[in-house]
């Protein structure tokens, strides 16, 4: 569990948790009543101008000439996510509330989703730096928790794992191309597990966070552990592991988890660290790949984002799986088939050099070769024409005569 006075968030759902029991699960994506107003309102947040770290490295706006996430929908299962900032107006769509009976998934009373949707698909806004990694992405909000860190422990109620599932499960089928679950269970649970084998099974890329407990011995995540789904670790600004951030074969790479900038709920941006926030990073690069790479399934989507991370110094071992994410590299670049995703991934792809550089290089050294042998051969003339230019005369002065028959 977070610390007390740490600025993580961190969402986890428990079977102990019935906060909602099963038939009020069914019936929370049918309209029935008001929904209620949030007990604990986020508390207000001012914008912030400059530019935060992941965004000075990443540099999107490289990427938007290419893809921006249009047309693709990514769900955002978790606190709900609030259409009303600034920078996600027009970028959210009507969702379901598994907590409140007649919500749509666009009231966040803890402000957890809201800041992983606007990761995701944030867009410009006036006076302000921070954008997402796909502002062209459509956001569909599936409200499954309320939690909340106060004084260092989480508050606030959640969905069983079996409302959780169901909430996969209706996303899935309210088109959804990728999932964005910043949320960890910490059993494995079959309702859950079939929920992701039924997201895989209709192409939907799965990404998850990979948990905050190292310090609590790394146990198992989920769904971050089930194979096919991209488990994501967080670094900090100076580019290593964040204390946090669990270490496990579940890790398949790792993206910013530490003093990031999100959207808070109503206006302004605050700032956070967790797997949590790790996880949308990747969620808006398969969005930029759904996008860009149509004909890829989901499954050549996860190796792809894999396959062209950039080589992290603590390895596996270090938690860091294949390495730190790149988007830019995720969508630009070309060649074999990537990695597959599985436990664990395998080492990065040997370069192949390019048969045109072989060619030039071929061509370059068969000149050199020439050049060498037109040099001695008129070095050799040249030493020729100063023999008989001084050595004849002295010899000629000297009586010098060719050998011949005594």
């Amino acid at each position: 569990m977070p610390r007390s006075g740490s600025r993580r968030t961190f969402v986890t759902l428990a079977a102990a948790l019935l906060a909602v029991p099963p038939t009020a699960v069914v019936a929370s994506v049918t309209p029935a009543r008001a929904v209620p107003a949030c007990a604990t309102p986020p508390a207000p947040a001012r914008p912030v101008a400059a530019a935060p770290w992941p965004q000075r490295r990443y540099a999107p706006q490289r990427l938007t000439p290419l893809a921006t996430g249009a047309g693709v929908t990514v769900a955002v299962v978790d606190s709900g996510v609030d259409r009303q900032h600034p920078q996600l107006r027009g970028r959210v769509l009507d969702g379901a509330d598994f907590l409140d009976p007649g919500g749509d998934g666009t009231r966040d009373c803890a402000g957890h989703g809201t800041g992983v949707a606007s990761i995701i698909a944030a867009g410009e806004g006036s006076g302000v730096a921070f954008r997402g990694l796909a502002p062209g992405a459509r956001i569909l909000p599936v409200r499954v928790s309320e939690q909340q860190v106060v004084e260092g422990r989480e508050a606030g109620r959640t969905v069983s794992a079996a409302g959780f599932a169901q909430a996969v499960r209706w996303a899935v089928d309210h088109d959804a191309d990728v999932l964005n679950l910043s949320v960890v269970l910490y059993a494995d649970n079959p309702a859950v597990r079939e929920a992701i084998d039924y997201a895989l099974r209709r192409d939907v890329v799965v990404v998850a966070a990979a948990g905050n407990l190292h310090d609590g011995g790394d146990p198992l995540p989920y769904p971050a552990a089930y194979d096919g789904v991209l488990g994501v670790g967080a670094v900090t600004p100076t580019g290593v592991r964040a204390p946090f951030s669990q270490v496990g074969p579940y890790v398949d790479l790792v993206a910013p988890g530490g003093d990031v900038l999100m959207a808070a709920p109503g206006q302004g941006h605050r700032r956070a660290e967790g797997t949590s926030y790790a996880a949308p990073f990747v969620a808006g690069t398969a969005a930029l790949l759904r996008q860009y790479r149509p004909e890829l399934d989901a499954a050549e989507v996860a190796r792809r984002i894999v396959g062209t991370t950039d080589p992290a110094p603590g390895g596996r071992e270090g938690g860091y799986g294949a390495g730190v994410l790149n988007p830019y590299r995720a969508v630009v670049e070309t060649g074999g088939a990537p990695r597959p995703v599985s436990r664990p991934t395998t080492a990065l792809p040997v370069p192949q050099a390019d048969p045109a550089v072989l060619a030039q290089g071929h061509r370059r050294a068969a000149a050199r070769q020439r050049a060498l042998l037109v040099a001695t051969a008129v070095g050799g003339t040249v030493v020729v024409a100063v023999l008989l230019a001084v050595v004849l005369p002295r010899g000629v002065r000297r009586r010098w005569h060719p050998a011949g028959p005594a």
